[in-house]
């Protein structure tokens, strides 16, 4: 029975990078945050649009798990283009730190997380037309790069959910109460609020 392709890990739990096997474009750096919790990483998630589910343990025994991390790709793709690309492990770390912050048992309800260019473009251009004129969706989004994810979590409140991500300060956390999400990214620490 062939083995599950994993990624190495140091004591501390940072990417081994001289034994770490890393494809074209795929981040494995480590998380910009207190560490995870001990154990297993394990997320659920529901596309809201595609009405998917996902259940993964994607980091164990020490390291991150090759098979998981391709089935949450696959499940984060583009849904309008079926895009897929790499989901930076930071953000799934994140996402894993939030879920034991706040206690939830609930599976991500993912609004957005992977966008190709010509979706994040068609976004903009909705969002600058119901807005009169001003964009909602930045043009260089982390969206398109793998490492931002928009979601809720039905068993915690919107405000709640934003609160425990500011408190990580893993990077941008945006507050979307009209439209029932946040977002939540891996670049500078930042926050904004949009409808």
């Amino acid at each position: 029975m062939a083995q599950t392709p994993t990624v190495p890990v140091t004591a501390t739990g940072a990417v081994d990078p001289e034994n770490a096997p890393t494809p074209p474009g795929f981040s494995l750096s480590p998380t910009p945050l207190t560490p995870p919790p001990a154990g297993p990483r394990h997320l659920k998630f529901r596309h809201l649009h595609t009405d998917k589910d996902l259940d993964v343990v994607y980091w164990d025994n020490g390291r991150y798990v090759w098979d998981a991390l391709q089935a949450v790709n696959q499940h984060l793709a583009d849904f309008r283009t079926l895009e897929v690309h790499p989901i930076d492990v930071r953000l799934l770390d994140i996402l894993f730190t939030l879920q034991a912050a706040t206690g939830s048992e609930e599976p991500y309800r993912i609004v957005s997380a992977f966008r190709s260019a010509a979706t994040n473009e068609m976004l903009a251009d909705q969002s600058a037309a119901t807005n009169a004129g001003t964009s909602q969706v930045a043009k260089k989004s982390q969206h398109m790069e793998g490492k931002a994810i928009d979601m809720r979590l039905n068993d915690v409140s919107l405000t709640g959910l934003r609160d425990a991500a500011l408190a990580l300060k893993g990077g941008g956390v945006g507050y979307y109460p009209d439209s029932g999400f946040i977002h939540v990214d891996i670049g500078p620490v930042r926050t904004w609020q949009g409808t």
